[in-house]
Order: C-alpha cells, then structure tokens, then sequence
C-alpha cells in the first residue's frame, strides 16, 4: 500500500479561524478527517504533519525518503518564500503535489510566485479543502501510473 505524506504549512493550524472568508469555516482537523476517508477510498496510507517552522517541515521531506512514496503539500506562506523547502522537495525526489486552498492566482501580487511549482508534478488551488482531496486524488492517480509503467517494463 503507497503511503502519502500530508504536509501543512505555518498557520494552517489556524484553519477555521483565521480569515474564514479567504480560507472557508473548515479546521485542519475537519481537513485531515477529510483526506484519511479520501485515502481509504483510494486505497492509500496517510500520515499528516502540520508546523509553522520550514526546517520542521524540510526534516518530514527528508524522512519521507524511508517511508513514503508520495509528497502532499499546503506550504501556505513558504509557497513564495522557500527555496529551502523547493531543494528539499527536489532532493528527495518524491512525487509531489502542492496545494491551495485559495487561488493564489487572484491574490495579491507577490502570492503569484511559487518556489514549489517547478519541483511538484502539478498544483491545485482554489477550491477550499476540495482542493486538497484533488490533489490526494491526483497525486495517487499518478503514482498509480507509474507503478502500471513499470510493471509492464
């Protein structure tokens, strides 16, 4: 069974609380109840890390190497910020998929730029916590093809 590693960036523990108009009434809590049922659908492990320090969440990336075969990622304000965590992602080598739950594209300006974009197999913002389960969705779907890929090799 592919096991995906769920990563939350800084303030998404605040999720319900903080700007309910830009990021919905749903917690992290009501979130990850949400992507455990997703990935039981998909036949999937999960396990969920939240912090509001990079080099917490660069130490899952790095573990994730031992255990995990796929990366899951809201890195919520390091999106535009981190090169640390994009070298991470990158140096692993890990599928990944990065997530929004606002559309960082009709925000202010400097929420355009996204240093995990170029290392991720896609990214999927916009839809509130339905954008995490598309991108649960997504990134199986892919690991799912690669593993066909090498059976038939």
């Amino acid at each position: 069974m592919a096991s995906i590693l769920i990563l939350h960036g800084p303030n998404l523990n605040l999720l319900g609380r903080r700007e309910p108009g830009v990021y919905g009434s749903a917690s992290l809590m009501d979130v990850n109840r949400m992507l455990e049922q997703e990935a039981q659908l998909l036949g999937v492990a999960v396990a969920v890390f939240q912090s509001n320090h990079e080099g917490a969440l660069i130490d899952q990336i790095h573990a994730a190497l031992e255990s995990h075969q796929g990366i899951l990622i809201n890195p919520g304000a390091y999106t535009h910020t981190s090169v640390a965590l994009r070298d991470a992602i990158a140096g692993v080598n890990i599928p990944a998929v990065e997530v929004h739950l606002s559309n960082i594209h009709r925000r202010e300006e400097f929420r355009h730029h996204s240093y995990i974009a170029p290392v991720a197999i896609g990214q999927i913002s916009g839809f509130g916590p339905e954008s995490y389960r598309l991108g649960l969705r997504a990134l199986v779907t892919y690991l799912n093809q690669i593993k066909d890929t090498a059976a038939d090799t």
